[in-house]
Parts: C-alpha cells; sequence; structure tokens
C-alpha cells in the first residue's frame, strides 16, 4: 500500500453545473460546460469518463480538484465537501507538468518537499516510487534526457509520491505514440493493483477507456451531462493476456461507439444546417 489511507477515497459529485464566459471578440454571454452532473465514485474504484469534445470532461476533473469552481452543486470527499486542493487528491496532467530545471529525482521529490518531509526521507520515498516505475537509473537526469512515455512515467511516480488517495488524470497518455501507450496502460493498472488508490481517468479513446475501468461515465455532449454510467465486467488483473479479444469488451467498446456516434452525427447535421 501506499502512504495514503483508504478511508478518504470516497467522491461525491451532487448537481455539479459549470458555465464559462464567453470573451471573444463580439461575442457576449457564457458558454454551458456541465449541467447536474451526479455521481458517486467508491473508494479504490477505477473510473473511465469519456464522451464527445467539449462535452466538460476536463472541467469535471478540475472541480474534482478543487482547481475549478463550479457555479452550482458539491463536491465530497469521503463524506466531507471540498472546495480547496487537498492532499487526498493529485492530478496528473496530459502535458507531463515536469520542471525542466530539476533532475528527475527532484521532480518527484517536489511534493514532498512542499509537505516538509525531512530530506533524506523524501528522497528514499521518491527513489521508492522511481523504482516503481522502472526509472532509479535516471534519477540524476533531467527531464529533456528522456522519452515522452519516460517523463509520463515520472509524472506518474511524483503523483503517486504525493501519497494521494485519490488520482485524477486527465488523458495522461494522449500525447505519447501506441506502443508506448499500450505500456504505459499496463503500468498504471499495475500499480493501481498495488496501490489500490481510486482513479478518475478521462480520455477520448474507446479501447483505453473499457481497458482501464470498473465503470466509464459517459457524458453527453456540451453541456456534459451523465448520459449513461456503463460497468465493464472483465475480469482482472488485465495484464497476464489481451482482454481486448473478451466479448464483455466488444460489448461495452459497441455502447459506446454507438452513443458517441449518435452525438457526432447530431453535431455534424447542426453544423450543416
Amino acid at each position: 500500500m501506499g502512504h495514503g489511507t483508504t478511508d478518504r477515497a470516497k467522491i461525491e459529485l451532487r448537481g455539479i453545473s459549470k458555465s464559462f464566459a464567453l470573451n471573444a471578440k463580439g461575442a457576449n454571454g457564457s458558454v454551458q460546460a456541465l449541467q447536474s452532473v451526479s455521481l458517486s465514485i467508491a473508494p479504490n474504484e477505477f473510473l473511465t469518463i469519456i464522451g464527445p469534445s467539449g462535452c466538460g470532461k476536463t472541467t469535471l476533473l478540475r472541480i474534482i480538484a478543487s482547481i475549478t469552481e463550479p457555479d452550482a452543486g458539491e463536491v465530497l470527499i469521503d463524506g466531507q465537501p471540498v472546495s480547496q486542493p487537498g492532499p487526498e487528491r493529485a492530478m496528473v496532467f496530459q502535458t507531463f507538468g515536469l520542471f525542466p530545471w530539476k533532475t528527475v529525482l527532484d521532480n518527484v521529490r517536489f511534493p514532498l518537499t512542499v509537505r516538509k518531509v525531512p530530506g533524506p526521507e523524501a528522497t528514499e520515498r521518491a527513489m521508492a516510487h522511481l523504482g516503481q516505475v522502472g526509472l532509479e537509473r535516471f534519477a540524476h537526469g533531467y527531464p529533456h534526457q528522456l522519452s515522452g512515455g519516460m517523463q509520463q512515467r515520472v509524472g506518474l511516480a511524483r503523483a503517486l509520491a504525493t501519497g494521494a488517495d485519490i488520482l485524477l488524470m486527465d488523458e495522461p497518455f494522449g500525447s505519447i505514440d501506441a506502443q508506448t501507450r499500450e505500456l504505459m496502460q499496463e503500468e498504471l493498472m499495475r500499480l493501481w493493483q498495488e496501490e489500490r488508490k481510486t482513479v478518475v481517468f478521462v480520455t477520448h479513446d474507446l479501447d483505453e477507456a473499457v481497458l482501464l475501468a470498473d465503470r466509464i461515465l459517459l457524458l453527453s455532449r456540451g453541456p456534459g451531462r451523465v448520459r449513461d454510467i456503463l460497468p465493464v465486467d472483465l475480469p482482472r488483473p488485465r495484464l497476464d493476456y489481451d482482454v481486448r479479444g473478451h466479448a464483455a469488451f466488444a460489448k461495452v467498446r459497441g455502447e459506446l461507439w454507438q452513443a458517441l456516434r449518435s452525438d457526432l452525427l447530431e453535431e455534424q447535421q447542426e453544423m450543416d444546417r
């Protein structure tokens, strides 16, 4: 287990709505990103979020992280309303978010330093997390010396080092090549199996959404509403064989694609009018 505790890992969303002002020249008013999103995420659950572009996936993740404030509704972590970022939640972004001037080790040690963990302990814990993602021998290198996949593993190690029980991941594998992406998905599943954190993972990749999840939240096209919540009935661990060949995989992926396709076609028709 990690340094976190599992009792602070239940997430409840109650009636989350969010609009953004339109600041473009000549445009007034606002655009609604999310509308009345309510959802309960169990401790240690792996939830993926998918939906058409612009349906508010990232906004929802940022609201769970308390980086963005909702206009209405509330987020509860283990029954307590939250409105500020907290140590129980760590965010992993698509753009690795590493400090280029810090070594790999210092990047992973950073959240521990912020929390005033004593130097030797911070180094030991950071090295242990680098070990988990297979990068201890790059500890004294710099981000620019690493491939995209390796940089993303450093980002993952840093999120684990926070000791947070909840990992909020915004398309973290979106900018790496397909083969590295598959390796990273395996890596994440292995770490999740070990650490049993609650993971909320935004993706636009149907296969990735099904492969990783216990349940999939499908958002409607903007404003994002809960269109469906699909359970993924695939055996775990999913590392020992390729579950993509499993009948349940094809079934869930097919349902997702049908729903997304109808949204995309509707959007296309509206644009053609």
